[in-house]
């Protein structure tokens, strides 16, 4: 059962010129709660998840966390307010160990002399990295093992994990599960499941349509920068979803009945 609104976002609109990026597109995330967000390309998708992780600023609109009106001037602002965001690009370091790249930006240290910061605290991170992966489902050779050695599906698993492991509260998914096979993408569902279990709020933005049907409790269709369609998974099936995204039909078959 999704909780509370935690994120929302209201008539929020963005132009680059004379494109009309987003057009009053307004969106709710409860805890708890996996939002599907879909649309053909160039709908506005990309848009909205920068304005959502602060990486653009709307030219209207407003955004609430937990109820309170916030203002992103830029990601590190959202990220310190607990909301993740893993794009397409996974954004890991591959010289890196695992370990380093789940604490890449928020390294520990020992403590030094007088209260000065030491050395990286390498035996801690791995441990915690270890814990943190495992406690989504990611099983991972070793933390202390370089992320160049993994197979593709692992990285976008360590990526998908180091985000679900930091987020407080949001988590917004780019395609996370583009470009892996049938097994390697089953693995990133249920990640995404662990984060729901967890109580957080996600976004998973896809153009695999079995994939979004499977996991989310709610789909958000945006056409041409509007959101045409906000309705549970479950009113939809594989056709209606490709026929909303195109336009061929505005209103879902349980609608028309009940009118």
């Amino acid at each position: 059962m999704a909780g509370e609104v935690i994120y929302e976002v209201k008539n929020v609109s963005k132009r680059y010129g004379s494109v009309v990026a987003l057009d009053g597109a307004s969106l709710k995330l409860h805890a708890g709660e996996v939002v599907g967000l879909v649309g053909d390309n160039g709908a506005g998708k990309s848009t909205l998840v920068k304005v959502l992780s602060g990486a653009h600023d709307a030219d209207g609109g407003q955004i609430f966390l937990d109820g309170q009106e916030v203002r992103w001037h830029d990601p590190r602002q959202a990220l310190d307010a607990g909301i993740e965001t893993l794009y397409q690009e996974s954004g890991l370091a591959p010289h890196l160990t695992v370990s380093q790249n789940v604490f890449l930006g928020r390294e520990k240290f020992t403590k030094g002399f007088f209260g000065k910061l030491g050395f990286l605290a390498r035996k801690q991170m791995e441990e915690e990295a270890h814990h943190d992966l495992e406690a989504v489902g990611i099983a991972v050779p070793a933390s202390n093992r370089a992320v160049s050695q993994l197979s593709g599906g692992q990285r976008q698993a360590v990526a998908i994990g180091r985000a679900v492991s930091w987020a407080k509260k949001v988590i917004i998914l780019d395609e996370p599960t583009n470009h892996l096979g049938a097994r390697q993408a089953g693995e990133v569902l249920q990640i995404v499941k662990a984060a729901k279990a967890k109580g957080l709020g996600v976004i998973f933005i896809s153009h695999t349509l079995p994939h979004v049907l499977e996991v989310t409790d709610r789909v958000v269709v945006l056409r041409l920068g509007k959101i045409v369609k906000d309705a549970p998974t479950s009113l939809f099936d594989g056709d209606t979803l490709v026929a909303m995204i195109t336009g061929t039909i505005t209103e879902l078959p349980s609608e028309k009945k009940s009118k």
